[in-house]
């Protein structure tokens, strides 16, 4: 990549980093995309998949495999604390995960596609809406448009902070986890605070399921029995001293390396709950939000990644440790051979999710050459 290529998708990144639009409403940012793309002779674009996405097709015409590369389009609920001159003019929103970085990365892709296109097969751009909800991956490939462009390999990529800059990890089978939020609501009857006995109050259950869903996921080692329940909200009656409750809500995080343990831990999840709710003599409803399943690489994926960094010179480390936080890349993986890498933002950089997070813009260059030499690569070895 040329200084001046840099220097340009640099001061895109910045623009797209003082525009941040959450999960379900990236309408301005997929239109500045698709418009992107269109003009860097996409043979074919199209909108409004699963929602927002976007996807642009490259084709050769002659058969051959079909490549797709993933990003996000969505920022995040939380206000920037920033003093940079590209802070976020959003209020209360902010590109504090790095999709902001990630967009421009395949955007780079997108430039290099436009000058030097695919000698065979096809190459699919995809912008995903939604990331951080789990719906988004979901909804972009129940899309009926999904049909044109179906992939048969695809690759993602997330920076990661707390790894050196520009270092790449790289997971061979389970790379995200499994999670979702469990929320339960107590039902009772309320009554007068000076007469308790006449209502039928959720504080004991809420009490007793906050230390045993707790203790029933403690985490430990990254493997198959891995289970981990996170305690994130919990509520009580109303804020009044003349009414015994009547209603609690507990909000949990389930966590699991695997859907098949995900599975076993709502059930046994459910099963402590509709005990303490019985023994008192309360109604109980159990729903979920914020659905991720697994997240699982495929070995001639992981192949491909480790090759392409070993072209670029760029340090590469394969493990069987999946990350504990969850990704919805995992629904590509359904039909295609996917893989996605962690691509370091520094040791000491602040956290994803954090208000004075930012993407390091050194990671353009690395992250957009890894996925052209991965796509090089799948079409170069394709037999079609």
């Amino acid at each position: 990549m040329t200084p001046e290529t840099l220097a340009r998708l640099t001061r895109l990144r910045h623009d797209l980093h003082q525009y941040p639009e959450i999960s379900g409403q990236e309408r301005e940012t997929a239109a500045r995309i698709a418009e992107l793309l269109r003009g860097h002779g996409a043979d074919q674009v199209l909108t409004g998949l699963g929602g927002h996405g976007v996807a642009a097709v490259f084709d050769s015409g002659q058969a051959g495999p079909t490549v797709g590369v993933r990003c996000e389009l969505d920022g995040l609920p939380i206000q920037e604390l920033s003093t940079r001159p590209y802070v976020s003019k959003i209020s209360g929103k902010g590109h504090l995960c790095g999709h902001d970085g990630h967009m421009t990365m395949v955007l780079g892709v997108a430039e290099e596609l436009a000058c030097q296109r695919p000698a065979k097969g096809r190459v699919v751009l995809i912008f995903q809406p939604a990331e951080e909800t789990g719906q988004g991956a979901m909804a972009f490939r129940a899309d009926p448009q999904f049909a044109q462009i179906a992939p048969d390999c695809v690759f993602s990529l997330h920076n990661l902070p707390g790894l050196a800059l520009g270092e790449v990890e790289l997971c061979q089978g389970p790379a995200n986890c499994a999670s979702r939020g469990m929320k339960v609501v107590l039902t009772g009857k309320t009554s007068h605070a000076a007469a308790p006995q006449d209502g039928v109050s959720p504080a004991v259950a809420l009490s007793e399921l906050i230390p045993m869903l707790a203790g029933s996921g403690t985490g430990g080692a990254l493997d198959s029995d891995f289970a981990l329940t996170t305690i994130t909200h919990a509520s009580l009656g109303e804020p009044t001293f003349g009414v015994a409750p009547g209603r609690a809500e507990l909000w949990v995080t389930l966590r699991t390396v695997s859907d098949v343990r995900m599975k076993s831990l709502m059930a046994e999840a459910e099963t402590l709950v509709r005990q303490a709710a019985s023994a008192d003599g309360l109604s109980v409803e159990i729903t979920y939000d914020d659905v991720f399943e697994a997240c699982v690489n495929h070995s001639e994926a992981v192949a491909t990644i480790e090759t392409a960094c070993a072209e670029h010179g760029v340090p590469c480390k394969v493990t069987d440790s999946p990350q504990k936080f969850s990704e919805d890349f995992g629904q590509f993986g359904k039909g295609a051979n996917t893989a996605m890498f962690w691509l370091g933002a520094g040791i000491d950089h602040p956290q994803l999710h954090n208000p004075d997070y930012d993407f390091p813009d050194a990671l353009i260059p690395i992250g957009t050459g890894i996925f052209l030499s991965a796509i090089q690569r799948v079409l170069s070895d394709s037999t079609a």
